[in-house]
């Protein structure tokens, strides 16, 4: 399946980003995927959404801030671009703006000076690591790099302008309401925090709160719920064995990724991930 547009493309690093097992993933692909509604209820990064540049499309995010970068790049890019160009890539103005969100003046930042500190921060934190800490503060400590790209000006132009050309709905709802929404001519694509593998490679850091067994196993009730409708939906998850016995009545593929965020050390490098599917 070949892009549209190559421009179009993920704008931030986002921890569990699909682009370099994107081959895998486009393989398991419905025939029908060109025809589909194309529904992400946990986008992240977009590696997906941009490589199949669906037409019609319900997108979300329980990640406010990721949601709001989303529509300012759908709705102003131009403002946004010129916003980015005021950053300076030095520790001190970093922990400036990192700290804006711990001080009562947030909650009057515009929309594009939101979009714009998130776009900053992800190009100049520690290894491109957003991070919330229990207050939903972001806390990733600075990357101390020396050319850092924060304006990629043709991605977020070409973005910005499939975003506006085609049915793209931008949601920040709970991935249940959404997929109350969807119907049998949908495609769902689902990409939920991992059940970690260890103790140790657990990260759940980018959406305050976190993940923990038991939505896992709510998640796998949405997805038997979808199921029953009708509707095809393809899961990315962690290759936990927990994982495994919740999917075992669904068809599971083992596939190859290189992770190179995580808490742990150890656990970078080539791990095995899931890909769960409810048809042939």
């Amino acid at each position: 399946m070949v892009k549209s547009n190559k421009f179009v493309s993920p704008f931030l690093k986002w921890v569990g980003g699909k682009r370099q097992i994107m081959p895998s993933i486009v393989a398991y692909f419905p025939q029908n995927i060109k025809t589909c509604q194309y529904v992400e209820p946990f986008v992240g990064g977009g590696a997906v959404l941009f490589h199949l540049q669906p037409k019609k499309a319900i997108i979300n995010d329980l990640n406010a801030e990721l949601i709001n970068v989303y529509r300012v790049i759908k709705n102003n890019p131009g403002a946004l671009i010129a916003d980015l160009k005021k950053h300076e890539n030095n520790s001190a103005y970093f922990y400036a703006i990192r700290n804006l969100d711990r001080t009562p003046d947030y909650k009057n930042l515009s929309d594009i000076d939101r979009a714009s500190r998130i776009i900053y921060l992800n190009k100049t934190c520690f290894n491109g690591l957003y991070r919330v800490n229990n207050a939903g503060e972001f806390n990733s400590p600075f990357g101390n790099y020396k050319n850092p790209n924060i304006i990629n000006e043709p991605v977020l132009k070409a973005v910005g302008k499939y975003l506006r050309s085609n049915d793209i709905e931008l949601l920040n709802e709970d991935y249940e309401t959404v997929l109350d929404k969807v119907g049998q001519d949908s495609f769902v694509y689902l990409d939920p925090p991992y059940h970690p593998v260890s103790i140790s490679s657990n990260f759940t850091g980018y959406v305050q709160g976190g993940w923990n067994m038991f939505d896992q196993v709510r998640l796998r009730e949405a997805c038997d719920k979808l199921n029953a409708k009708g509707i095809k939906f393809l899961l990315s998850n962690s290759s936990a064995n927990f994982i495994k016995d919740q999917y075992k009545q669904y068809n599971i593929n083992t596939v190859k990724a290189n992770r190179a965020i995580n808490s742990d050390g150890a656990n970078r490098g080539e791990v095995n991930e899931l890909l769960i599917r409810n048809y042939e």
